[in-house]
């Protein structure tokens, strides 16, 4: 099984590049009023490749699920609060968003940042 960061690294590569079809798409059609929520693609992060003793615990994997949740649920939220729709699944978005950083901060302050030294 591959590890937490390799995870996390495929699903920014992912928002990375769905965050630039996204763009040309909007830049070909001169319509930006969905611009906020494009940039929403970028908040996956990359720490557990540099803070190798905070992967593979259930925290960490807890925090991958629940990043994942809520990008997938705030970007295309966040698209139909500015398409007049009801803003339920943008809601649910930033509060899943927000969990995944407080368990990030928890992650941070348990195993620092970085390699610990030999």
């Amino acid at each position: 099984m591959k590890n937490v960061a390799f995870y996390f690294f495929t699903a920014a590569v992912l928002c990375a590049a769905a965050g630039m079809i996204w763009g040309v798409q909007m830049s070909v059609s001169r319509d930006h009023s969905l611009s906020m929520a494009h940039a929403h693609l970028s908040l996956v992060g990359l720490y557990y490749t540099v803070t190798p003793d905070a992967d593979g615990t259930v925290l960490s994997r807890t925090h991958l699920a629940i990043a994942l949740a809520g990008v997938v649920s705030l970007v295309p939220g966040i698209a139909l609060v500015l398409t007049g729709g009801t803003p339920l699944l943008a809601v649910a978005g930033s509060l899943l968003t927000v969990t995944s950083m407080l368990i990030f901060l928890v992650t941070v302050t348990r195993n620092g940042i970085g390699r610990k030294p030999a």
